[in-house]
């Protein structure tokens, strides 16, 4: 089994800051991409950014600069600074993470159960 578990999601002030963590546990041999996505009510889930095993990063053009991925491979984790919030970044967010669970095994994609994000102005 393997799980995808959020935190650091909240209430904030526009132009106010939150970080994300997620860490997956359970049957991981490897772990490929690893990224967030979000959902604002009536929308559909877009992403937000990825990171690779390497460090690379791939961030959706609304971020522009304002939110860093990174991440931790000895502990499975993957991070989401968000900076300059703005109303409009209102959504769950959802840790995503591509994982090998056995040596030879296919890639599967796993999902968190999502952590709000709330920014007023």
């Amino acid at each position: 089994q393997v799980h995808l578990v959020e935190s650091g999601g909240g209430l904030v002030q526009a132009g106010g800051s939150l970080r994300l963590s997620c860490v997956a546990t359970g049957d991981i041999f490897s772990i490929k991409n690893m990224g967030w996505y979000r959902e604002a009510p009536g929308n559909s889930r877009e992403l937000v950014a990825y990171i690779s095993s390497g460090g690379s990063a791939n961030y959706g053009d609304f971020v522009k600069g304002r939110f860093t991925i990174s991440r931790d491979n000895a502990e499975n984790t993957v991070y989401l600074q968000m900076n300059s919030l703005k109303p409009e970044d209102t959504a769950v967010y959802y840790c995503n993470a591509e994982i090998v669970v056995y040596p030879n095994f296919p890639v599967d994609d796993y999902w968190g159960r999502g952590t709000q994000v709330t920014v007023f102005s």
